[in-house]
């Protein structure tokens, strides 16, 4: 019995979605199959590499110096809790959307033209109220995050080319990363989702092993958790690491037979600890408390051809992230002016630019690398992926014929419904008390700080300081009394090896 309502369901679910690739699968030529291949990707493959590749992608440089704060054990242990923390929300979200969808469809509303949006599944399910603070939560997120992959390209690229400041790399990052107006949708990320995904693996193994080679600096010390703030600090740039599917319906509407994501935001998890554990760990045993003033991990590591690949890499990447984080607010800005269902993609390209502006503006605003994690993670993640959708699921599912009527029901080995209703009950207090609560003192202390020491607008946050007159004045006397000329002198301040 169970089986049959599967299939209808299914078959309510995915029906636009097999009319689309009929249609779309009657060009047999050769362009047509390479485009398929490349260009539109709707199956549980796609979705896992999407899931996979935005959950971390500049995040994986910041983990050690999250470590630094928290030490090892508790590292360790927020990564574990915080990955299960989110790929149970992700789940609620794709029941909810799931519930959402089926529910339109029995209404014969057709989504040809129209991607859902996570505000939309909560209008649907619990109205405007609901829709409102859930459209404020994720657009405020999303448009941050679009702007942690921009300062993340310019802190990055300078571990290459220190010729221009961080801020120049951040007005050049910005015009590049505008070309993803360009890409219409989820649907169309296929070979970007398999491409970043390999480009943060290499970069997470070549943390882990270029660590393990460099061995543990002299004097190295592991005193974290030392201060309160800092502790809370790393542990909501944890929260914000694992919460990355603020995305989820979105990517859900780009597959084929959105009712099978159930599970796979939490194996796109258990592969993201297989990258994050290690490279984080492995930073920290070498480098240990320096790692405190040194928010990227590139920054410790001597440079290297296997360095520098590894930063090109994740260039690219944060390319690829800035548009999973934009398309979703693409999309909002587009059905508020009416553009929605546009079929020119060059029109909705032109109207979607205005929405990269703010982002440009904000990172170089805020060019903290790091802090913003966590401020970011603590006062938006908490809400938008953790206690919004565990909410929205106890008020939709809060009447018995709710529960008796739900598409999905759910597992038996979670309890079911009382279950179910026990683990978002610790997710809402959990992530309220530690991740908004302590977290959100904790990093905006700390957030605040950074103001502080290096302002607005700082032109090169944490550059190392360029050498001072006298400095370069002894180098060159120290260079013309050199008893040999095969007797070098030590290497100028600004050399960005050890840095």
């Amino acid at each position: 019995m169970a089986s049959s309502s599967d299939k209808v369901v299914e078959t309510v679910i995915a029906g636009n979605y097999v009319e689309m690739e009929s249609e779309g699968g009657k060009g047999k030529d050769m362009k047509s199959r390479v485009s398929s291949l490349l260009w539109h990707g709707g199956s549980v493959y796609d979705a896992w590499f999407s899931c996979a590749s935005n959950q971390v992608a500049q995040v994986l440089l910041t983990l050690p110096y999250s470590f630094s704060q928290l030490g090892m054990a508790s590292g360790i242990a927020f990564q574990l809790l915080y990955g299960l923390l989110g790929s149970w929300t992700a789940y609620l979200i794709s029941i909810l959307y799931v519930e959402y969808r089926t529910r339109k469809e029995r209404e014969k509303v057709n989504f040809r033209n129209h991607v859902i949006q996570w505000f939309e599944v909560l209008d649907g399910l619990l109205g405007k109220h609901w829709r409102n603070v859930g459209l404020a939560f994720n657009c405020t997120f999303l448009l941050f995050g679009s702007v942690i992959q921009l300062i993340a390209c310019a802190s990055n690229i300078y571990y290459i080319n220190d010729n221009l400041d961080k801020r120049t790399w951040t007005y050049i990052f910005g015009a590049c990363c505008a070309t993803t107006v360009f890409i219409p949708s989820f649907h169309n990320y296929r070979i970007w989702s398999f491409l970043g995904l390999l480009m943060t693996t290499y970069t997470a193994w070549y943390l882990t092993v270029a660590s393990l080679l460099h061995g543990q600096v002299e004097g190295v010390k592991h005193s974290g958790p030392t201060k309160l703030v800092l502790y809370f600090t790393g542990a909501t740039n944890i929260l914000y690491t694992f919460g990355g599917h603020a995305v989820t319906v979105e990517i859900m509407h780009a597959m084929w037979k959105p009712q099978k994501f159930k599970s796979i935001y939490l194996v796109a998890t258990i592969y993201v600890l297989t990258l994050t554990l290690p490279s984080a760990a492995a930073v920290y045993w070498a480098f240990g408390d320096m790692l405190l003033n040194h928010s990227n991990a590139f920054a410790l590591l001597p440079r290297s051809p296997f360095r520098d690949m590894a930063v090109i890499l994740m260039l690219i990447h944060q390319f690829i992230t800035f548009g999973f984080a934009c398309t979703p607010l693409y999309f909002v800005w587009e059905k508020a002016i009416g553009m929605h269902e546009c079929k020119s993609l060059c029109k909705r390209a032109l109207v979607r630019l205005p929405v990269v502006i703010p982002i440009w503006f904000l990172a170089i605003i805020f060019p903290f690398f790091g802090p913003i994690n966590s401020t970011v993670g603590s006062l938006l993640v908490s809400f938008t992926v953790y206690i919004i959708p565990a909410l929205a699921h106890i008020f939709t599912f809060k009447s018995s014929s709710a529960r008796q009527n739900a598409v999905e029901q759910p597992p038996k080995f979670m309890g079911r419904w009382v279950g179910t209703y026990v683990i978002n009950v610790f997710v809402v207090i959990w992530v309220l008390v530690v991740g908004f609560g302590f977290g959100g003192w904790a990093s905006m202390v700390n957030f605040i700080h950074q103001i502080d020491t290096f302002g607005l607008f700082t032109k090169c946050y944490q550059c190392p300081p360029p050498p001072l007159p006298h400095q370069l004045n002894a180098t060159a006397t120290a260079t013309a009394a050199a008893p040999s000329p095969h007797h070098h002198t030590l290497p100028p301040l600004h050399h960005r090896g050890g840095h």
